[in-house]
């Protein structure tokens, strides 16, 4: 029974990917880590989970965001680089919290990547094309953390009412996790691995 769990979970992602990210990768895949709360996420490849999960990937894409071709994926990243939920933050609060988008928008090209809409490159570029936007706008992953929450209070806000109002984990949830990100003492805080002027500097190995 546990060598068929295995199985069914899927192999470590780190064997399949086994070279580590350098520090302008690590960065670009940080920016997605207030979305990676679950157990089995990681926060430190371009996989975003420890292990396989092709099928998994390709369920989130299509029921979250209902998302299931090539077609698809970019029209929607693009949508989230262009506005977002951005756009209405702003007329509600004055407000334009990048970082929610961005975080979506990272998160979703990694889980692309995962169930193979887009592949290894063409994931490496989606990410490279919302770095000038985020490191233009903050200047450290506290700053980011701020907007991030404060896009996610307005999007769960608009779910009230709807089927979907149950969906979102509670807001002292996402508020635990992003302070377990900022910690210093945190080794395992991908953000700690890759300080946010990192981005800013040569890149380099880890």
């Amino acid at each position: 029974m546990g060598l068929w769990r295995w199985r069914r979970r899927g192999a470590k992602a780190s064997r399949r990917y086994p070279v580590p990210l350098t520090m302008h990768q690590l960065w670009m895949v940080s920016l997605s880590a207030p979305v990676s709360r679950d157990r089995g996420a990681s926060r430190t490849t371009l996989y975003p989970f420890a292990r396989i999960d092709e099928e998994g990937a390709r369920r989130w894409l299509a029921e979250q965001w209902e998302i299931t071709s090539r077609e698809q994926l970019i029209g929607r990243l693009d949508g989230l680089s262009r506005s977002g939920y951005r756009a209405r933050a702003y007329r509600l609060t004055g407000v334009a919290p990048l970082a929610w988008d961005a975080a979506l928008y990272v998160d979703i090209a990694r889980r692309g990547f995962a169930c193979g809409l887009i592949d290894e490159s063409d994931a490496w570029t989606a990410l490279k094309n919302i770095v000038p936007a985020v490191a233009g706008t903050y200047g450290s992953w506290s700053e980011y953390a701020d907007h991030y929450l404060l896009g996610r209070k307005v999007w769960r806000e608009g779910l009230r009412g709807t089927a979907d109002s149950g969906f979102p984990a509670a807001q002292e949830v996402a508020d635990a996790h992003l302070r377990a990100l900022l910690d210093p003492a945190n080794p395992a805080s991908p953000w700690n691995m890759a300080p946010w002027d990192a981005i800013s500097h040569p890149d380099r190995t880890r």
